[in-house]
């Protein structure tokens, strides 16, 4: 292929790369980021983007790329779906804001009527609209305090729930995240997740409670320790937590640890927060991540993938928790009309044939990992739902000692073949693709892991 071939990224569906990476023009780029852009930006390889469709993307120097990140799990139709395009365009062509805080539009309700229906469990509720997944969970925490009269929370380690203050205080990620900020702003308290791969507490499912009705350690430690001694559970106002955990490592837990949550929190009136930003919206072959476990909570934050690629957030709640009165919480830009067309375009492509998509090819991708993990000794763990997909590496199977700098080695060979990753956690690859993808790519990208992988490990 020559520099000035014209490629069809309508029809394209694998890589094809004739520059070295970077190219000369995404070079030019990257040296002017590095010039005038925030350094806090975490980039791990020179990816300078100048279209998409579907599932590939055209950089600017005429490469072509698989992508199975999806803007970190956010074009759930992939990029620049014409049905969201269309959308999107129409929109604009009649108004682009007016500020739903202030003043009435169809979309509001419309989007809102639509989300309720969805979200899990048979009562009725209500949405409060923000432009992302801080601004989400900031409002479910806002919720549910409002609604107890009560100022503590407790999260679990791994989690990633934004970097704005109050959503900072949550985020149990990564240190450096949280280095340089001061005290936190809420009162949070954490625990350990139910990593049943790396469980805190030397257990398995079959010792800790996971397969019987009293439930896994890591969730009975809320009652049996942490209400008894450090968060009095007449000032606890809510548990969040993410259905499977993102940013930590994809990590899916037994539903008896959500189940036993759920009754925790029930028994002494305290709020259970979804964080359903990046599992929601379709990302799991079900539209909330929660579906999968019969859990119910009370408030959602969702955000990434329900706008494909536009800023929107949402707290979903059941109507008899979200009474605040008028300016209690609110958002200028929350609930654009133009992110609400693409939202409800985005909702109906899911419905009609993405979410099934997204199920089956996730289980054929998912196989094909496991079948990875049979060859290559550095697969510790494959673990997900649908196209939420988590590889940890190790570098050894008996200790478990995560290959953090293997894995990012493999994710710049990845890139350098074509093929778009992100690591999360540790030592985990991400597979999170849009959800138009197809075996063939799968079939790629399979390939490709197992060329990294290798090229790594020898």
């Amino acid at each position: 292929m020559t520099l000035d071939t014209v490629i069809d990224l309508e029809t394209a569906k694998l890589p094809l790369l004739h520059t070295p990476l970077p190219g000369p023009k995404a070079q030019q780029i990257v040296d002017r980021d590095t010039q005038f852009v925030s350094p806090s930006y975490t980039r791990s390889y020179p990816l300078v983007m100048k279209r998409g469709r579907g599932a590939m993307i055209e950089d600017v120097d005429g490469n072509l790329f698989l992508d199975f990140n999806a803007g970190v799990a956010v074009c759930a139709t992939g990029h620049s779906h014409p049905k969201v395009v269309e959308a999107i365009k129409k929109q604009v062509d009649d108004f682009i804001h007016i500020s739903g805080t202030d003043y009435y539009y169809p979309h509001l309700p419309a989007l809102a009527e639509k989300l309720s229906e969805l979200a899990p469990g048979d009562s009725e509720k209500r949405v409060h609209f923000g432009n992302s997944g801080a601004e989400a969970v900031e409002g479910a925490i806002k919720l549910a305090m409002y609604t107890t009269r009560r100022q503590k929370l407790i999260g679990f380690f791994g989690a990633f729930h934004g970097r704005t203050m109050g959503a900072l205080s949550l985020t149990g990620s990564k240190a450096r995240q949280r280095s340089g900020f001061g005290p936190q702003a809420l009162d949070v308290t954490h625990v350990p997740y139910a990593n049943c791969y790396r469980c805190a507490y030397n257990l398995t499912p079959e010792t800790c409670g996971a397969q019987e009705a009293k439930g896994p350690h890591c969730a009975r430690i809320i009652e049996d320790l942490i209400l008894k001694t450090t968060v009095p559970p007449d000032e606890c106002a809510a548990i969040i937590v993410e259905p499977i955990q993102g940013e930590g490592g994809y990590v899916v837990p037994p539903a008896s640890f959500l189940h036993t949550i759920r009754q925790i929190a029930d028994k002494h009136g305290i709020r259970v927060i979804a964080d359903e930003v990046q599992a929601g919206m379709g990302r799991t072959g079900r539209m909330f991540a929660s579906e999968h476990f019969d859990f119910v909570p009370d408030i959602i934050a969702t955000a990434k993938g329900i706008a494909s690629g536009l800023p929107l957030g949402a707290v979903i709640a059941r109507s008899d928790l979200m009474t605040w009165q008028p300016g209690a919480h609110a958002s200028t830009f929350g609930g654009n009309p133009v992110a609400i067309a693409a939202s409800l375009a985005t909702i109906e492509l899911l419905e009609g044939e993405l979410l099934q998509n997204c199920a089956e090819t996730g289980q054929y991708l998912l196989d094909g990992c496991r079948n990875l993990m049979e060859r290559h000794e550095i697969i510790g763990a494959v673990r997900g739902k649908g196209l939420m997909i988590g590889i940890e590496l190790v570098k050894n199977r008996e200790t478990k000692e995560p290959a953090a700098a293997e894995r990012d080695q493999v994710e710049i060979e990845c890139f350098h073949r074509g093929l778009i990753i992100q690591g999360c956690g540790t030592s985990t690859i991400r597979l999170s693709p849009p959800l138009v993808i197809d075996r063939e790519q799968c079939d790629f990208a399979l390939r490709t892991l197992d060329e990294a992988l290798t090229a790594v490990t020898n």
